[in-house]
Order: C-alpha cells, then structure tokens, then sequence
C-alpha cells in the first residue's frame, strides 16, 4: 500500500470542509476507484479525528486491520489512503481505534456510495457510472415554476407498494420501473414522492433510521438500479422526489454514532444528542464538518440520481430544543430561548446551497407547528424551503370528517378556518402515510357510515383536497379505496381493483389529477389569495360550502360546491361571477366513480339573479356526500 497525500484532497477541500461550506464531500471522502501511479486500486478517506489509527478492512486483505493503514492528513482529521488491485463490489469497513481509552470498533464508510444488503452492514464499493436518457425532461424541468405548475405527488414506499407473485419478495428497483411509471401516469400524478431510500438497519423504520446518507438501500438492488428508475419515470414526464432525513440517526454500531469513539456527528449532551420520540441521535449541526457531510449528501442525490426535489423529514424536531422534551430535558440556547439556532443555520445554508446547484430542485419542509417564514428566501429571513406540508388542514379535514354527518354543521368551521393562513406559505396538501398507521386506519375505513357511505366520504374527501389552494399529496393505496391501514410488510391490496367501486375511485383520481391539471383556474395560483373567492363559507346548517378556483389571467373560473351530508340538496342556488353555460367538470357521485348518478346533466346556465353578493347565479343538484365542479365558459 502507498499512502501519498491523497490527490483527490486539495488544500481547498479541507478548508471548505473545515468551515462546513464543503458542498460536494463525496467527490473526496469515500472509496474512489483510481489509478495511481499506474496501479488501479481505491483510495479511501474518512474523517476520524479523534482516531489514533485507522485502518481499511475488507474481504481483499482478509479484513486483517494490519494490512492497509491510512494516513492522517495534518489537522483536517481525515485519513486518507490508496490500496491497488481494490475493484468495484469489494466490501469493506474502517478499523477506527480511538484516542480515548483504545476504543475499538468496525465502521462502515458514512459517504460510502453502496451498502451490503441488510443485515450485512458493510460499504461496498461502487462505480456509479450510468448512462442517463432523461435530457428532454431535464430540459423541461429547466423551466419549471412551481407556483404555477400543477403538482399531483404519488407518495409510495418501494418495498410495500407491489411484491412478487407470492407476496414476500420485494421487487427490484428496475422491477419496479416500469409497473410504477405505468401506474402513476395512467393515474394522472405528475410526481412520485418515495419514502427514504438511504440505507437503513431497520426494514420497519420505513429508511427514517438511516445510516448510508450517500448509499440507496440494497433491499431493492444497485445504485445503478436505482437510477434506472428514476429515468423510467423521467422519460415518462414523471418528476421524482425523495424523503431526506436530516434531523436525527439510529444507534447501530456500524453507523454514524459514537464514530471515533467521541461524539462525533451528534451531541455529546443527551439533552440535545438524544430523540426522545424515535430513541435516535440528532446531529450537532453547529459542527462545520457535520454541516458539510449533509449538505454534501443532499447535493449528492440530486447530482448523481437526477432526483428533482428533497422532502426534508421532521423539520419541526430540528427547530425546537424542547421538541417532545420537558422541563430539565432540554437546555436553552444562548439567548434563553427555545429555538435550536444551529438548526435554522443549517437549514437555511442547506435550502441556498440546494437552488445555488440546482436552480429548479426543490425542497419540502414537513414542519409540523407554525415557524413563520418556512417557504420564504432566506434573504428575507425564511428559512428557505419551495414547500411546506400543510398539517394543519389534514388534521382539521380529517377530523372533520370523522363527524357523523349529524354533527358536522357543529364543527364547521374547522372546513373554514384555513383561509385564514392558507397563503402564508406556500403549502402542499399531505394525504401521506403518517395518516395510515399506527392504529389510525385506512383513509377508508376512518370515514363514518355504511360502506357505500365511506366510499362517498372518501371521493368526497379526495376532491376537497383537489380543489383547496395548494399543490397535492396522496399515499399509495387511498386511491384504490385500501380497507387495510398500511403495513411495509405486504403490498398494496390490489386485488380490490377487482371490483367495481374501487376501481371506480381509482378512475375519479384519475380524473381529479388530470382536471387539476388541465384546468389552469385549479393550479395557476395555488399560492396566491387572488386565486381563491368564497362564494358561501357560512352555510352550517346545511354543511355545504362552495368557492371559486381563478387563473392568473382572470380568464378561467371554476366554480367548486361540497355537500358533506347524504342529504340530497335540490335546488341549490350558488351566486357565480358571470352569466352564460357552466361545464360540470367533476361529479364525484357520477356512477362511473361509484355514486348514485345524482347531478346536473353535464352542466347549468347562469341566470341574472343575484346571490351571494353576485349577479349572476346557478341552480343546482347537489348529490349526497360529493362534490362538484363547475368550469365557466
């Protein structure tokens, strides 16, 4: 083994490092395949600063922690060296023996770019050359406004979504690709939205516990596997977004934890190292180093998988010090106060390194309590997400609507109340698979009724979201009517598709997705006040609420009225903003979708009889428990 001060570390690189501005860390630490001095072989790096030896072990010197010592390089705290005739698949791990009492312990490679299929936990390495055929999307994505475009998410978790014939084996990534693509394009989604797929211990952790924040999961094959996928869907017009999780890592020996026998990437102190709420370690993110490593593994999938966006998980537990903590469980910051002031550093230099790389590459803030100024630049003090998941209205809709229909005109205003802040930030609607376990039921089986009842809540339910201002977010299963909650150990229970009323709910999101789309009243200014107008807010007693969808240009009106009862509504009068015929659009009680066929004959004229406050009105049949569109032409 040589060990020359390593070429792919520059002077640059660890200053950058040091400072926690390194944005492409994985270009240097890792295993590189390289030739040196006319050897082919892999130079490995790793930052291990509280490290008295460190050392390479892998299947090519027999895991003997002798064979290849790496060198550490002056004060940066890596270690650094290249060992020939290294090829691409070798296994490995770091021999790392600490300053502190001779700690001993195998690691795995944290920027490793391939993980042994779990159980095995260690780093493989890998080429990741792959030959892409997604330039016309990219080209496409180039120009891509989120504020103004229509947004339809497929939330999916790989290996739960479809298995094999028997059931127990999950599908490959290139299995997958064109099942998946198929399904969501037919289905009008213009986004897939995948659980974490960063290597994780823990199968049942959903990839929540992530150990490999550079290495996609080997449960479902190769990284170039992986990027196969991705290209399937681009090729298809299907933008692909992925959960990042930043915010906290499992306790796994091999993992990040403990690392050179110091708290390296997290906090030595419980009060901030330690989440109560998944019994998991949070990074220390006022570490420069530690800065670098996540920021540099966020780049890496957008640069090396084409991924188009990061939803970033649990964004709430990284503001807060006191999250889920009581008092004597957290400390304040310097100020005495609550906020976790590294956190919002970091998440604002995360958010302006992510659109300086990527200029179109967005990021979504799962933040679930009310920080001002989340989808805000950070030049005005926001913390510069594109998105936030508007918790607030899946929690309030699915509350309501957990109501007999009896006792929903008491609880109104929890229909009404997000008007309020609707346009505050700029909001994605979650329908997300939080909502589907841990006890809470299927969407289907939380609604009340009998069962044809639950199915019209439901396709109620899934037209609301449609017509609400904000982009949109579904999780797999809801759209074919899934009776079961989730569970990542089986797939989605297609068999249901056999029959008419689920395959009819599957056919209206269907129709949902491509009337958001199609219509520009219904996405144009999803983010913007001038695009939504009550008509009537305030109709308790009958709990009926209606309001208007407007394009930018004032050109296109779409005209949106609910019925939350199964009384039918003859006659209802709904003052509209201009005469002549309007289109129905969506009837979620069309027979087609499983209703009854209660409706308005394809459409209604408006007459110059005021209501409302407007001039014109229309007279309509409202179906029980449904809701209706109507387009002005």
């Amino acid at each position: 083994m040589t060990t020359p001060r390593d070429a792919l570390l520059k002077d640059d690189d660890l200053h950058l490092f040091g400072e926690g501005t390194h944005r492409r860390l994985y270009e240097r630490l890792g295993a590189h395949l390289r030739t040196v001095e006319r050897r082919t072989g892999v130079t490995f790096s790793v930052w291990a600063p509280n490290a008295t030896r460190v050392s390479v072990i892998g299947e090519f010197n027999d895991w003997d922690a002798t064979a290849d010592p790496l060198a550490r390089l002056g004060p940066s705290g890596i270690w650094s060296g290249f060992v020939p005739g290294v090829t691409s698949g070798a296994r490995y791990k770091y021999r790392i023996v600490s300053r502190y009492g001779g700690y001993t312990v195998d690691k795995a490679d944290p920027v490793a770019f391939r993980a042994e299929h779990p159980p095995s936990t260690a780093s493989v390495v890998a080429d990741l050359a792959y030959q892409w055929r997604d330039a016309e999307w990219l080209e496409r994505r180039a120009t891509f406004d989120p504020s103004a475009a229509p947004m339809t998410t497929y939330e999916a978790h790989l290996g739960s979504w479809m298995r094999a014939d028997d059931g127990t084996r999950m599908l490959t990534y290139r299995e997958l690709a064109p099942l998946l693509t198929e399904y969501v394009r037919r289905s009008g989604f213009t986004h897939v939205e995948l659980l974490p797929l960063a290597e994780h211990p823990f199968y049942g952790s959903w990839g929540y516990q992530s150990t490999g924040y550079f290495a996609p999961t080997a449960r479902y094959g190769t990284p170039q596997d992986l990027m196969a996928l991705i290209d399937t869907l681009h090729q298809a017009g299907i933008g692909v977004l992925v959960d990042w999780v930043p915010a906290h890592f499992p306790d796994d020996e091999h993992g990040l934890v403990f690392f050179d026998g110091t708290h390296l990437f997290e906090h030595a102190d419980p009060r901030r190292g330690r989440h109560p709420d998944w019994n998991s370690y949070t990074f220390n993110y006022g570490r420069p180093e530690v800065r670098s490593f996540l920021i540099s593994s966020a780049l890496h999938w957008l640069d090396r998988y084409h991924v188009d966006g990061l939803r970033v998980d649990a964004v709430a537990s990284m503001l807060y010090l006191d999250y889920s903590r009581g008092p004597g469980e957290w400390t304040p910051n310097a100020y005495g106060g609550r906020e976790d002031l590294e956190a919002i550093a970091f998440l604002r230099a995360l958010n302006d390194a992510v659109h300086a790389e990527h200029r179109t590459a967005l990021t979504i803030a799962e933040e679930s309590r009310s920080w001002p100024l989340v989808s805000r630049p950070t030049h005005v003090g926001g913390l510069g997400f594109d998105m936030k998941w508007d918790m607030g209205w899946m929690n309030d809709t699915l509350r309501y609507l957990g109501h007999d229909p009896i006792q929903r005109k008491h609880h109104h205003g929890a229909l009404t109340f997000r008007r309020m802040y609707a346009f505050n930030e700029n909001y994605v609607l979650p329908l997300s698979h939080d909502e589907v376990v841990h006890g809470k039921g299927s969407l289907l089986a939380r609604m009340p009724g009998d069962d044809w009842q639950r199915r019209a809540n439901l396709r109620l339910l899934l037209a609301y979201q449609c017509a609400q201002p904000g982009k949109k977010l579904l999780f797999m299963g809801a759209e074919l009517g899934q009776w079961r909650e989730w569970a990542h150990e089986r797939s989605v229970d297609w068999d249901l598709l056999e029959r008419p009323e689920h395959a009819g709910l599957l056919r209206l999101v269907g129709h949902l997705n491509r009337s958001y789309a199609g219509e520009p009243a219904l996405h144009e200014l999803d983010w913007d006040e001038s695009g939504f107008s009550w008509v009537d807010a305030n109709d308790v007693e009958q709990s009926v609420l209606s309001f208007l969808r407007l394009d930018r240009g004032g050109h296109r009106v779409v005209l949106a009225v609910f019925n939350f009862t199964p009384v039918p509504r003859a006659n209802y009068r709904v003052g509209v903003p201009r005469g002549g015929h309007w289109r129905e659009i969506v009837n979620t009680n069309a027979a087609e979708y499983g209703g009854t066929d209660v409706g308005n004959g394809g459409g209604v004229d408006a007459t110059p009889f005021t209501a409302h406050g407007r001039s014109y009105s229309v007279t309509l049949q409202l179906p029980p428990l449904a809701a209706v569109f109507f387009a002005g032409e």
